[in-house]
């Protein structure tokens, strides 16, 4: 009876180690992806971004600090992507993501009432949307998105990483 006990639990601990490993992987893919398509939306949309960026208020050097920008988010977004050196990775991408949080989705200092109206054409999709909410929303999600790159900070890439392939791959010959 002790011994099935031990097989059923030795496997169920196999199987959430595993669990764990796979699930950092997949995590590090989708918190990547953010930031890699946030980099190539600022490329392809140089212009709009680089407005967006003055309607916001940040005037001083905005094509340097779009370029700066760009930067973060595309080797932060590979490093935290593949694993390598991947808490350096998640320091580039905070170092981006805090300010942009708090200067574009600053909901408290816009006005109950402001609304915003949206029409689509090609969906069944009009109406008005309260823009202090949407924004409130989109503050929450990128808190969320901070506490995915803390927890990578502190915790690192996992298992599924290219720095732990590189380490533990042994060269023929050698």
């Amino acid at each position: 009876m002790l011994s099935t006990f031990n097989f059923c639990f030795f496997t169920f601990h196999f199987y959430i180690l595993l669990l764990k490993n796979v699930t950092d992987l997949i995590g590090r893919i989708l918190l990547a992806f953010i930031f890699l398509f946030e980099a190539y939306d600022s490329i392809f949309f140089f212009k709009a971004t680089k407005q967006s960026m003055l309607d916001h208020g940040l005037t001083w050097q905005p094509e340097l600090l779009l370029y700066g920008a760009i930067l973060l988010l595309i080797l932060g977004g590979l490093m935290v992507l593949l694993g390598y050196r991947s808490s350096f990775g998640a320091v580039l991408l905070l170092l981006y993501w805090i300010p942009v949080t708090f200067i574009v989705h600053d909901y408290w200092t816009l006005p109950i009432d402001c609304v915003m109206v949206y029409d689509c054409p090609d969906i069944p999709l009009q109406g008005e949307a309260i823009y202090r909410r949407l924004q409130a929303v989109m503050f929450m999600k990128n808190l969320a998105i901070t506490g995915g790159l803390l927890m990578i900070l502190v915790n690192g890439s996992g298992r599924h990483s290219v720095r732990r392939l590189f380490a533990t791959t042994k060269v023929l010959g050698a």
